[in-house]
């Protein structure tokens, strides 16, 4: 991804800095916010890179509130034009590979309030994000981190979600800080009051300070024992996962060095229905697709009038009304009632039937549990075992092709030799995504296992190595260097999109093969039945070989 042209309003950190240091220090000239006379409106000079304005100070307006009865009117005058003004200081800047922002600052002098707080300065993102990032030194710890007011943050290492609250640019380890913070305020008072909640946050809070390595009392660690700066590659007593989810797209976390950096992932996402009302991009009032596909299948369902038939003869009735029924018969969501696996709750498993054209209907089954938010999707095939494997070879060239659909069974074994990548069969269960989506969820898994557990001298080595290898993957999954793709599926159940379809796909190989013995054994098809159902019961049933063909008793 490349950076946008500058643009002239909002200019990066580093030039406006720069401005900054080269402009004459005006504090002397300019008369103190408490000082000035009532009305008068802030510094917004169109020069200086920071503008300033004065603004009420609400912390201040609450003493004063409380005072109106005590005061006499010259002095509440005073006091609401004299007292109730801070100054905020507004900056527009720009975020490499991001997008421009309004940084604001504020600061009240007479009560000492203040806040920070980041603004997008552009529109609604069409699509959610969701930032990954993996804190394994502490390099990854001044990652920068631009938190907008819908993103949810999560660290699944300390089972803690940070709910959507005013915007923010920090780093990681700001982050954490903040955490410690929040929660250490109230720590005195549920000693007393609540013992165990005391008890699990003061768990919690111990466990980000040795993350973080601070002391015992809690403060940050910048040297060594010996006294040197601690440096960047030192890795962190604690591996962390940050996830910042954002809905609407205005949240970013910073990346290192480029895009391949294999500890930083990008996904996108399609906003839920209560995801736009949340953002006020949908009328809550409004039909959901589901009702209306309701009323267009009970409309099918209704038997047709007197008026209708009047005006169609009794074929064409019957002929639209099965048009509409076998247009609408792939839209129908098969809903089994289960039990989660993971907490023994009740749950609903959802099926669909899918139509891929040129190759076979497949089955996609979803559950979903409400309670513990255990999540997992399964692709079946809706049609009969093929009589021969398939191998499918694409050769990728650029981005285009990350976007082909593509159909992994659990049969399915993947192979990108360029990187030395090879999935057998089983990895991952069956998925129907894109070539994209796929790779994706491939570097997920990987990275997920190589960095679930901290650094030890033995393992340290293989594990740089292993980094080395996730960021050529990453090189792959953005088409930055040509690559190959082969699906190897015994059933033939896999599918990769031809975009050049009916016509041959000239980056695209398919290869129809017989299958061996020993891929039949592990298939179990070796001993399938398919004979001799009508027969005897007392007679032994027939099952055939595959080599052979014939039928044995």
């Amino acid at each position: 991804m490349a950076s946008k042209p500058q643009d002239p309003f909002f200019r990066s950190i580093g030039s406006l800095a720069e401005e900054t240091d080269r402009l004459p220090d005006e504090d002397e000239e300019r008369p103190e916010s408490g000082n000035k006379p009532p009305g008068e409106t802030g510094v917004v000079d169109e020069e200086r890179p920071i503008h300033e304005i004065e603004s009420l100070c609400m912390n201040c307006e609450k003493q004063v509130s409380t005072l109106v009865v005590e005061l006499p009117l010259k002095a509440l005058y005073d006091a609401k034009h004299f007292v109730l003004q801070g100054m905020t200081r507004m900056m527009l800047t720009s975020i490499p590979y991001f997008r421009e922002v309004i940084v604001s600052s504020f600061r009240c002098e007479h009560c000492g309030e203040q806040n920070n707080e980041i603004q997008t300065a552009g529109q609604i993102a069409d699509q959610g994000t969701l930032y990954t990032a993996k804190i394994l030194n502490r390099a990854d710890t001044n990652r920068q981190v631009v938190r907008s007011a819908t993103a949810t943050i999560f660290i699944p290492e300390l089972e803690l979600t940070i709910p959507p609250k005013g915007g923010q640019l920090t780093t990681v380890e700001g982050l954490l800080r903040d955490i410690i913070n929040d929660l250490s305020v109230a720590q005195p008072l549920r000693r007393i009051q609540d013992p165990p909640t005391y008890g699990k946050i003061d768990a919690l809070l111990t466990r980000i300070h040795n993350c973080l390595g601070d002391n015992e009392n809690g403060g940050p660690v910048t040297v060594t024992e010996d006294g040197e700066p601690i440096k960047g590659d030192e890795p962190v007593k604690m591996v962390l996962t940050v996830k910042v989810d954002d809905p609407a797209g205005n949240s970013w976390v910073e990346f290192l060095g480029s895009m391949a950096d294999p500890k930083w992932s990008l996904k996108t996402y399609e906003r839920s229905r209560k995801q736009n009302v949340e953002l006020g991009l949908a009328n809550p009032d409004e039909e959901t697709r589901e009702e209306v596909l309701a009323k267009q299948v009970s409309k099918i369902d209704a038997p047709l009038t007197a008026g209708t038939v009047q005006k169609l003869t009794t074929e064409q009735a019957n002929g639209e009304e099965e048009e509409e029924r076998e247009r609408l018969q792939n839209e129908e969501i098969f809903v089994f009632p289960g039990i989660c696996s993971s907490c023994g709750g009740p749950l609903d498993t959802m099926m669909k039937k899918v139509v891929i054209p040129y190759f076979k209907d497949i089955l996609i089954m979803s559950t979903n549990c409400d309670r513990c938010g255990y999540r997992d999707n399964e692709i079946k095939s809706g049609a009969a075992i093929s009589e021969q494997g398939k191998k499918i070879t694409l050769k990728v060239e650029d981005a285009e092709d990350l976007a082909r659909d593509i159909l992994k069974s659990e049969s399915c074994g993947l192979e990108i030799p360029e990187i030395q990548l090879v999935l057998s069969p089983g990895t991952l269960g069956g998925r129907f995504t894109t070539l994209e989506g796929l790779l994706t969820q491939v570097y997920d898994e990987l990275s997920e296992k190589a960095f679930a557990r901290n650094d030890t001298v033995d393992v340290k080595e293989d594990r740089q190595a292993f980094e080395q290898f996730l960021g050529k993957l990453k090189a792959v999954m953005t088409a930055s260097i040509p690559f190959t793709v082969i699906l190897d599926d015994p059933l033939a159940n896999s599918y990769l999109q031809n975009i050049y379809a009916p016509d041959p796909d000239p980056n695209m190989t398919t290869e129809l093969y017989e299958r061996t013995f020993e891929q039949n054994e592990e298939l179990g098809l070796n001993d399938m039945i398919v004979e001799g159902y009508e027969g005897d019961p007392n007679q032994p049933p027939t099952s055939t070989t595959a080599e052979s063909g014939k039928t044995t008793p």
